[in-house]
């Protein structure tokens, strides 16, 4: 065989074997995405396939690490959020009532960063039913935060967007839990 045969071959060969593995990476993100999508309707097809494809290690996921993957997002949002509350906080500018409904959703994101790493030790540990109650507290955070705002006619939520965010991250991590404990 040439030398040139003898390096193209194996090039090809695992250029193919890397393609094809993200494929199925991808394969995988879309079924369930799509799962996801179909169970809750608070949780869009479109959301979850870009969450989930911006995660490092996505495409070479089972369907166990895309749970602990989606985990991880959750933790990210949880924490980011959290900060943005901090920063709002630190601009006076707001009227004392609007304030005051910060404070409290910065005690409930406070609150679910250590449910968050709580669901991580959980699932790690294969503890489903426990992770799944960490995960619903972190849903009911965002949602208790956006309701505190919309409980004032004329008040605007400067978390909305956020809220929505966390919460489908949140249904993305039980989706996956369900369909690996069926």
């Amino acid at each position: 065989m040439s030398p040139f045969f003898s390096f193209i071959l194996p090039a090809l060969f695992l250029s193919f074997l890397i393609s094809t593995h993200l494929a199925n990476g991808q394969n995988l993100i879309n079924e369930t995405c799509e799962t996801v999508a179909r169970r809750d309707p608070n949780v869009g097809y479109n959301f979850c396939t870009t969450s989930l494809q911006a995660a490092p290690a996505t495409q070479c996921a089972s369907l166990r690490g895309l749970g602990m993957i989606s985990i991880r997002l959750v933790r990210h949002n949880v924490t980011d959020t959290r900060c943005y509350i901090k920063h709002l906080l630190k601009n006076r500018t707001r009227d004392p009532l609007s304030e005051q409904y910060l404070k409290d959703c910065f005690e409930l994101f406070s609150d679910a960063i250590s449910s968050v790493k709580q669901a991580m030790k959980y699932y790690k540990s294969k503890r489903y039913d426990d992770a799944n109650i960490q995960i619903s507290s972190v849903m009911d955070a965002a949602t208790t935060c956006e309701d505190g705002f919309n409980e004032r006619e004329g008040l605007v939520s400067p978390l909305t967007k956020r809220n929505r965010n966390t919460f489908q991250l949140s249904a993305v991590v039980l989706s996956i839990m369900h369909e690996i404990q069926k």
